[in-house]
C-alpha cells in the first residue's frame, strides 16, 4: 500500500526546508517574485573508438577537432548548443568523465548537478545517450549514437518531470544523422524548446483556468473525461498532461476491475467536464468540485505567479500524496469498523473533516465491491456524506 508521511494539509503544501531547491515559505503565502530560470541544451555525436570507424567518419571529427573530446576508446564531438562559449567545454568534460565510468547507458536518461560557467553556476542537467541504429549497412557505427544534454532548474527539479523528459528526447531519434544535415532545420528548433514543451505545460493551465483549476484537480481524481474546445492544439494536450499529471491511476493498489468500475460509475454519475477557450477567461461547465481541491487552489496560483513550474510540480506531486494517504486512511477505518462501532464513528468525522469524502467513498466503493461487511460499511458513510451535505445546503 502506498503511504506517505504528510499529516496534515498545512504541512502537505510545505516544501521541504533541507532541500534547498525552493524557498521555504509556507506555500499558501508566497510572494509574487517571479523566478527566472534559464534553460540550455548541447548535443553531441559519440563515436566509440572501439569499433572499425569509417574513412569518413575520422575525416568529419577531424575537421571538427576543437570541439572533440578524444579518449582511448571514444570520442565526443560537439554538434551544437546553447551554452555560453566557456561553458559548453566544462559540460562536455564532465560528460566524458560519466561516460569513461559507463554511468550512461543507452536510452536511460541521467539527472545529476553540474557547476558550469552560467549565472546559476550549479544547474541540474538531464543526460540521454540515443544509440544510433545498427545496419548491416553501416556496421562501423556499432556503439555510436548522440549524448543530449537537457540543462535548467535543479537536479530535484528535472527528477520530476523525468518522464516528461525521457519521452522529448526519444521524439528527437528519428531526426538524428551523424551528418546533421537537419541541424537547423528540426533538431535546433526541438531542442530549443524543450523547456516549453516538458516543463511548463502544468505552469499554462494554472494560468489559463486560475481559481478554476480545483475543477480540473477534482476531475482527475474523479476520472472524469475534460473536453477543451475553442483552444490550439498545445493547449488540449496541455490539459490532457496535467490531468495524467493529476490522476492517480498506477500509484494506487487495484484490481484493473476496480479501476474500470470506479470510472465507470463517475462516468455514469457525472457528465464531461467541458473547458470552452473561445472566450477569456474559459467558460467551464459542469463542474464539481470538493473542499479539498479547493484549497490547494492557492497554493498553485501563488506559485504560477512566481513563474516557477518546478515548485508547480512539486505541489502537484504533495496533492497527490495527501489523497492518497487520505484514501489508505479511510481504508483501514473502514476494516475496523467491521468490528467496531468507534471506528465507525472514527471514519464520520475523518469523511467530515478530510473534505474528500466523495472521491475517497467513490474509490473505497469500487475496491470494495466483493466485500458484503464494507459494502454495508460504505452505504452507512455515504448516507452520513449525504445528510451533512444537506445540512450545509439548508
Amino acid at each position: 500500500m502506498f503511504t506517505s508521511q504528510t499529516s496534515s494539509f498545512q504541512e502537505s503544501i510545505d516544501v521541504e526546508e533541507k532541500d534547498g531547491d525552493y524557498d521555504t515559505e509556507d506555500l499558501s503565502g508566497l510572494s509574487p517574485r517571479i523566478q527566472q530560470i534559464n534553460s540550455y541544451y548541447s548535443i553531441y555525436y559519440y563515436q566509440n573508438s572501439r569499433s572499425e570507424a569509417a574513412e569518413e567518419s575520422v575525416a568529419w571529427s577531424q575537421r571538427r577537432a576543437d570541439s572533440t573530446t578524444s579518449q582511448d576508446d571514444f570520442s565526443l564531438t560537439l554538434l551544437d548548443t546553447s551554452l555560453p562559449a566557456e561553458a559548453e567545454p566544462e559540460l562536455r568534460s564532465y560528460i566524458s568523465r560519466r561516460l569513461s565510468k559507463g554511468a550512461l547507458l543507452g536510452g536511460m536518461g541521467n539527472i545529476a548537478t553540474v557547476e558550469l560557467s552560467v549565472p546559476e553556476q550549479a544547474v541540474g542537467c538531464y543526460c540521454c545517450l540515443l544509440e544510433q541504429e545498427r545496419s548491416p549497412e553501416q556496421p562501423e557505427a556499432d556503439g555510436n549514437g548522440w549524448v543530449v544534454c537537457l540543462l535548467g532548474g535543479s537536479e530535484k527539479g528535472l527528477n520530476l518531470f523525468r518522464i516528461e523528459l525521457d519521452k522529448y528526447v526519444q521524439g528527437l531519434q528519428s531526426s538524428l544523422t551523424q551528418e546533421m544535415q537537419n541541424l537547423e532545420s528540426e533538431v535546433r528548433p526541438y531542442l530549443s524548446l524543450w523547456y516549453e514543451e516538458s516543463v511548463m505545460h502544468i505552469h499554462r493551465v494554472v494560468q489559463l483556468l486560475q481559481n478554476n483549476i480545483g475543477y480540473l484537480l477534482h476531475a482527475a481524481l474523479n476520472h472524469t473525461h475534460v473536453e477543451v474546445t475553442g483552444a490550439d492544439e498545445r493547449t488540449k494536450t496541455d490539459v490532457v498532461r496535467f490531468i495524467k499529471a493529476a490522476s492517480l491511476q498506477g500509484l494506487v493498489q487495484e484490481e484493473p476491475s476496480t479501476a474500470s468500475l470506479c470510472k465507470t460509475e463517475s462516468e455514469e454519475s457525472r457528465s464531461d467536464l467541458l473547458i470552452d477557450c473561445s472566450s477569456s477567461p474559459p467558460a467551464l461547465t459542469n463542474t464539481a468540485s470538493n473542499r479539498f481541491c479547493d484549497e490547494w487552489i492557492q497554493a498553485f496560483l501563488n506559485a504560477a505567479e512566481r513563474f516557477n513550474p518546478f515548485l508547480l510540480r512539486q505541489i502537484l506531486e504533495n496533492f497527490k500524496l495527501k489523497a492518497i494517504q487520505d484514501m489508505n486512511n479511510l481504508k483501514r477505518f473502514i476494516r475496523q469498523a467491521e468490528m467496531s462501532h468507534y471506528a465507525l464513528f472514527r471514519c464520520c468525522l475523518f469523511l467530515q473533516t478530510c473534505g474528500n469524502g466523495d472521491i475517497l467513498l467513490q474509490n473505497a466503493r469500487a475496491e470494495h465491491s466483493g466485500l458484503p461487511e464494507a459494502c454495508s460499511i460504505i452505504r452507512v458513510l455515504e448516507e452520513f456524506i449525504a445528510e451533512q451535505a444537506v445540512g450545509v445546503v439548508q
